[in-house]
């Protein structure tokens, strides 16, 4: 620790003897001045040791010196040396009196003893004192080193609470917490989450300092008797935007040592959670190559070229989705259109001015934010995923009823709850997330073109998530909202509709009944009040205006389609 007075007045090469303020010897000195200046306070930045001989001072008038050491004691003077043996031959009574009325420590310097001799006592005891600061963090810096590489992030955690004296927690790029040390930590950490968040918002390298919380009375506080703690906040990684924080936890301001000990390990960590370019690029080529293999029906050649990078991801049924911008999505079907005119804008719905904070934590990309999403919560739960980014699209092979699958659908869930209350945003901030059905290895194929049909199901109706198997527990009439069915529709429906707009018959709807009632033509001419001979008669009429026959059940079933996708539009 840096030095005290007490620790100078018991150096035995200085001869110091304590005049006044004996009770606050354990102040400690940050440096020493000698001033003889009636007023030195405009010089002094606070906690010194002044030295004087009081050369241009009247040491015996009482009123002059209760001035003088008021001053000093205002600046934050740690104490007050006066030579003996130079213009007073003892320590003035004034003076002491007026030390002891202010309380402050006042040492009296036999004439032997030079002030320079202090000053270089006080200067070689910081310099000790930095050294020891400087080698407890090395070896604080071995510690977590040993720690991380043995027991990875929880126990340099670990480790380091032990170094600050306080509790440690390590954050995801989510903001939730992924460990503490100690154990009984949790608690405080997860308080501070909102700080943690507001902390990932600014551009990495950030930290802040923030105050832990008083306890909540339910003897959260470990035990420690602590309620509030001073906390500092490192954000982790070496990128644009955090990939990690760090939190540590202590009763007060650490020192030099603890500093060096909370530096290491942000590097240490940072290390941990922040892969290397290169590997993570490789990692990707090996998840791109084994979704090919996936997808061309060779699950053992993408199980051995997997290894154990994956765990029994590719063994266990899971899901396969599929995420792109909106915009993405758009184009790609408008490509499989030609020149039908097929317009796929999603039914115009956009990312609004709500989904602000949605489009910043995803940092304008919600596709790229989809992924650091499901990857988070991969770590989270320790399931494993293969993430393959492809050109604009995102593919995603996570375990089915898992913790990846459920982050999905609440970013999803969270991105089309502010989307709901906008008004217009652009294309390229929209997304669109397709997911299949449960499948095992030998159906990836499958699952993918499930993920592809629910994806565009998605665009089509203007919802950011769409589940394969919602498509098959639900009706195929919401799935003809689309402008080349309805175009269809109209175009085959179009003699029907002239025909009765002259008034010689209500063709349409005699259609529609017969239909609904399965070609029953008692049970359909009682729905429309008319004899059955009289439908015989429009059904002919409908054949002779189509040239198509009612017998043909592929003719049957468009004309009821076109008529579903004719009323849904009205």
């Amino acid at each position: 620790m840096p030095p005290t007075l007490a620790s100078l007045v018991h150096h035995s090469a200085l001869k110091l003897t304590v005049r006044a303020g004996g009770e606050r010897l354990d102040t400690p000195v940050r440096w020493v001045h000698a001033s003889e200046l009636t007023d030195p306070v405009p010089y002094m930045e606070g906690g010194e040791l002044l030295l004087i001989t009081a050369l241009k001072l009247d040491a015996e008038d009482a009123d002059a010196m209760r001035r003088y050491v008021k001053r000093l004691v205002g600046a934050g003077v740690a104490g007050l040396g006066f030579a003996v043996g130079v213009h007073y031959e003892e320590t003035p009574k004034a003076l002491v009196d007026a030390a002891e009325g202010e309380g402050l420590p006042l040492l009296e310097v036999p004439r032997r003893t030079p002030f320079l001799a202090i000053s270089k006592a006080v200067s070689a005891a910081i310099a000790a004192d930095q050294y020891r600061a400087v080698t407890a963090g090395f070896a604080a810096q071995r510690e977590l080193t040993k720690q991380a590489l043995s027991d990875g992030p929880e126990g340099l955690l670990t480790a380091l609470a032990s170094q600050v004296d306080g509790w440690a927690a390590l954050y995801d790029a989510s903001g939730a917490v992924v460990a503490t040390a100690p154990e009984w930590a949790g608690r405080r950490a997860a308080r501070i989450t909102g700080d943690v968040e507001r902390l990932r918002e600014r551009a990495a390298p950030a930290s802040s300092v923030v105050g832990g919380g008083a306890g909540d009375g339910e003897g959260d506080d470990g035990g420690d008797g602590s309620g509030e703690d001073r906390v500092e906040l490192h954000s982790l990684g070496t990128g644009r935007r955090a990939r990690a924080a760090l939190a540590v936890g202590t009763a007060a301001a650490l020192g030099t040592a603890e500093r060096y000990a909370v530096h290491s390990a942000i590097a240490l960590l940072t290390l941990t959670t922040e892969r290397s370019r290169s590997l993570y690029a490789a990692e990707q080529r090996i998840g791109a190559a084994v979704l090919r293999m996936l997808l061309a029906g060779q699950p053992d050649h993408a199980r051995g070229v997997a290894g154990d990078l994956y765990g029994g991801l590719l063994d266990a049924p899971y899901r396969m989705i599929l995420a792109e911008a909106a915009s993405a999505s758009a184009g790609r079907a408008r490509a499989r259109a030609g020149d039908a005119g097929e317009d796929a804008d999603g039914g115009g719905a956009t990312v609004r001015a709500e989904a602000a904070a949605v489009l910043a934590e995803a940092g304008g990309d919600l596709v790229g934010g989809l992924g650091e999403v499901v990857e988070s919560a991969a770590a989270r739960s320790g399931e494993a995923v293969l993430v393959v980014p492809d050109g604009e699209r995102l593919v995603v092979l996570a375990a089915d009823r898992g913790a990846v699958v459920a982050a999905c659908a609440q970013y999803a869930e969270a991105v089309g709850g502010a989307r709901g209350g906008s008004e217009q945003a652009g294309d390229e901030d929209e997304l669109v997330v397709g997911i299949s059905a449960p499948a095992g290895p030998i159906a990836a194929g499958a699952a993918y073109k499930q993920a592809e049909q629910a994806l565009s199901v998605a665009r089509r109706r203007g919802r950011v998530l769409v589940e394969h198997e919602d498509l098959a527990a639900g009706s195929v009439v919401p799935l003809l909202a689309d402008d080349a069915v309805r175009a269809f529709a109209d175009g085959l429906l179009r003699p029907l509709y002239e025909h009765d707009a002259t008034g010689r018959g209500d063709l349409v709807a005699s259609l529609r009944a017969w239909l609904s009632r399965h070609g029953q033509w008692d049970a359909a001419a009682a729905d429309l009040g008319v004899h059955r001979h009289t439908l015989r008669y429009r059904m002919r009429r409908v054949e002779e205006i189509l040239g198509r026959s009612l017998d043909d059940p592929d003719v049957r079933m468009e004309l009821w389609l076109a008529l579903k996708t004719t009323a849904s539009a009205e």
